[in-house]
Order: structure tokens, then sequence, then C-alpha cells
């Protein structure tokens, strides 16, 4: 007979990464609202409360850590971020698996560390800010406006830039171009929203390749 491994050792041995975080406690309600909403704006994912960074199994000390996340969603997520737990017994000691799906009202902020309300997504095994073009990216997607390729001289002077480099951060995008940063912006959200152009996020950039050279 094949015994079935642990749910929650199945997880484990994925490791943190885009869909999994592990928390061995949960004693800052605003740090942990960086989690939720980083969740809820990206793919959603699963917080195993109890888990060491190395994956071992510590334990949940009382439901003071169910209150916690509670509380992190409704008074510092904004809006709400909508989670389910399930306690889970092994080992002789308690894990909580919190999951958060994708949000249906993304943008959803929460405190930095300064306490001002930010966009946070998700990115490998990080929370990071979103950037300006994928804020205008879903504002653009929300309220459903035509995009256009007129190819303008600003647009033109865009994709000069993005031809000399065959990866380039907004922050050289913004260097090199004789545009301003919200120009940049706009314009790159109407390229990457046309397909023209691949945005890649990071945890230390947003990066832009050309997409389809053909079209353009």
């Amino acid at each position: 007979m094949v015994l079935k491994k642990h749910p929650i050792l199945r997880l484990i041995e994925q490791g943190e990464g885009q869909h999994l975080d592990f928390k061995f406690e949960v004693s800052d309600a605003p740090k942990i609202a960086r989690s939720l909403v980083a969740f809820a704006n990206t793919d959603g994912g699963t917080l195993l409360i109890g888990v060491k960074d190395n994956g071992k199994i510590a334990g949940i000390r009382s439901e003071e850590e169910f209150f916690m996340i509670q509380n992190a969603a409704m008074r510092y997520c904004l809006p709400e971020v909508l989670f389910h737990t399930k306690e889970w017994q092994i080992q002789g000691k308690k894990v909580l698996e919190v999951t958060i799906p994708k949000g249906n009202l993304i943008p959803y902020k929460a405190p930095d560390k300064n306490g001002k309300p930010k966009v946070f997504i998700r990115i490998a095994d990080e929370n990071v800010l979103a950037s300006g073009v994928q804020m205008k990216i879903w504002q653009s997607q929300k309220n459903r406006k035509e995009i256009r390729f007129s190819n303008s001289e600003e647009e033109k002077t865009l994709l000069a830039c993005l031809k000399e480099d065959e990866r380039i951060s907004l922050s050289q995008l913004n260097k090199q171009c004789s545009l301003s940063p919200f120009k940049t912006e706009k314009l790159l959200t109407g390229f990457v929203l046309l397909g023209l152009v691949k945005m890649e996020a990071t945890s230390e950039d947003t990066f832009f390749s050309l997409e389809n050279v053909a079209e353009i």
C-alpha cells in the first residue's frame, strides 16, 4: 500500500515562488497585507503560515494568526482582499493554509514601509511595486478603450529606442528617449496592448522588447 504524502508537504516541496509564500508567523498586518494584494493583483496564490523560509514546519502559535490575516485583509488592503483558510495538523503541529484567488477589483493596494498605499504584484518569490505601465494597462483594460497605432513621431521615436536593444528597461528608455516619462509609459501601454511589445516585470525594473517587428 502506497501512502499518500501530506498535502502540506507536497506544497512545501514546491518551494516559495510565484504562487506560494512561507510565513513563520504573522505579526505585522501591513506587511502581510502586501502579500495578500500582490497575489490578488497577479495570479492568486497561497500563504503557508507556520512554515519557515527553509520549509521547516514550525506550526502556528494561536488563533491570533487567523485574526491578524483577517485584520490585514479588511483594514490594510484597498479594496478588501478575499481569501479562505484551512487548518492542517501535521507532525503534531498546526499549519494555516491561506488561499488568495486572483482579484476581480484589480488593482489592490497595501501600505508600503512608509505607510503609503501602493500597488504590489507578485514576481517570482517577491512582492514588488507595480510599474506605471502596468497601472495604465489595467486602467485601459477596465475602460475598454480602443488602442490604435497611428505612426506618430512620438511612436517612431520610442520604437527607434526599442529597436536599439533586444531588451531594455523602463528606466533606460526614460533616459534614452527624448520623451517625458509619462508619454513613454502611455505609448508603451498601447504597444503592449496591441501585442507589438512584450513586457517583463522583475524585482529590479520592468523590461520591454519588440514582439512583432514585422507588423510595425
